[in-house]
């Protein structure tokens, strides 16, 4: 009796194992599995998708840095270059945004540039506005043009058209951002009046949030550059969080299809150092000071020449490139500009 008792219990405990591993053990599993064979579809297609958006520019002196151990800066150009403009190669600049990168304290300073700003073109040695750069000699020229600007050294830069922008927001399913007023604007096909948005925090989608980017009816290019920061930072927190896992491929498509830049796909695992930093990462927002003026009877954005001077020392900091400029500089190989 007290053997088939045993017999029973063992059996029992047998069957309970069966359906400990049946109903959670294999779930589990598979669960697992499911990721780890979706986590490495993603990196073989984002290797995929970056390696044809590959697309470096030989600038002469350009410093050699690496991302994962050194400070180093990334040009964000938006360009209006979509089918609407059948992708001409001498559109102007709509976004101009530098972004420098601190290993140590991992923070991010973002400085937008405003596109009506009066600064010196080399090259075509004129001084126009500064979104005027791209037309006259593509990113090459715009990415000189900062530098000496700014007196800081341009590391990569990443190109994007309105189609990329319009689709990654859209492959997140929308981002939320604060509407700062009610206004009406055109859409990226130009169709006027075809979005309005109201005063307010909300979700937006990738039209929407093109056209608050764009908007400056009822402010100016300074308040316009920070809605473009805000909606960067809103699509980096949403990009980041678990819940836009599943969209990833669907944001690489949109990217891969609309992007060029010279980071190599090895670099930009240097950007996730700062991805996780969460709470951590300490972002600042910078504009460019200055007043409106007419010159030749053309609208131009005067900029503040002691407050770029404060902007420069700001950046120069922050990549730790010491006081020393003019020996910087030499060993940087860019050239140090007076300021305009």
């Amino acid at each position: 009796m007290t053997a088939l008792r045993s017999s029973n219990n063992l059996n029992k405990k047998r069957l309970r194992k069966k359906r400990v591993f049946r109903w959670i053990i294999m779930p589990l599993l598979l669960i697992s599995l499911s990721f780890v064979a979706y986590g490495t579809f993603l990196y073989n297609k984002a290797e995929s998708v970056m390696g044809d958006s590959y697309n470096p520019i030989d600038r002469a002196g350009k410093r050699a840095v690496n991302p994962f151990d050194e400070n180093f800066s990334v040009l964000f150009i938006g360009v209006d270059d979509s089918n609407k403009r059948q992708f001409e190669g001498s559109s102007r600049t709509d976004a101009l945004m530098l972004a420098t990168f601190n290993q140590d304290n991992k923070s991010v300073k973002l400085l937008s540039i405003p596109r009506d700003s009066y600064v010196h073109i080399p090259e075509e040695n004129i001084y126009t506005k500064i979104n005027h750069a791209h037309a006259y000699g593509g990113v090459e020229l715009t990415l000189e043009t900062v530098e000496e600007l700014l007196d800081v050294p341009v590391d990569y830069y990443v190109k994007m058209n309105f189609d990329a922008f319009i689709d990654v927001i859209d492959a997140l399913n929308g981002i939320e951002v604060e509407v700062p007023y009610t206004f009406t604007e055109q859409d990226s096909h130009d169709k006027a009046g075809a979005i309005t948005l109201t005063e307010g925090l909300q979700t937006l989608d990738g039209e929407e949030a093109l056209a608050l980017a764009r908007t400056r009816k009822l402010d100016n290019d300074i308040e316009r550059g920070k809605r473009q920061q805000e909606i960067i930072k809103a699509i980096m927190k949403k990009a980041v969080s678990v819940k836009s896992v599943t969209s990833y491929s669907d944001v690489m498509e949109a990217v891969g299809d609309n992007m060029t830049t010279d980071l190599r796909f090895d670099d930009m695992k240097s950007f996730i150092e700062y991805a996780t930093a969460g709470s951590n990462l300490n972002t600042e927002t910078m504009t460019l000071t200055g007043t409106d003026a007419r010159i030749d009877g053309v609208y131009y954005y005067q900029l503040d020449d002691i407050a770029l001077t404060e902007t420069k020392a700001k950046l120069k900091t922050h990549l730790n490139l010491g006081t020393d400029l003019n020996n910087q500089s030499s060993e940087s190989g860019y050239t140090v500009s007076p300021s305009n």
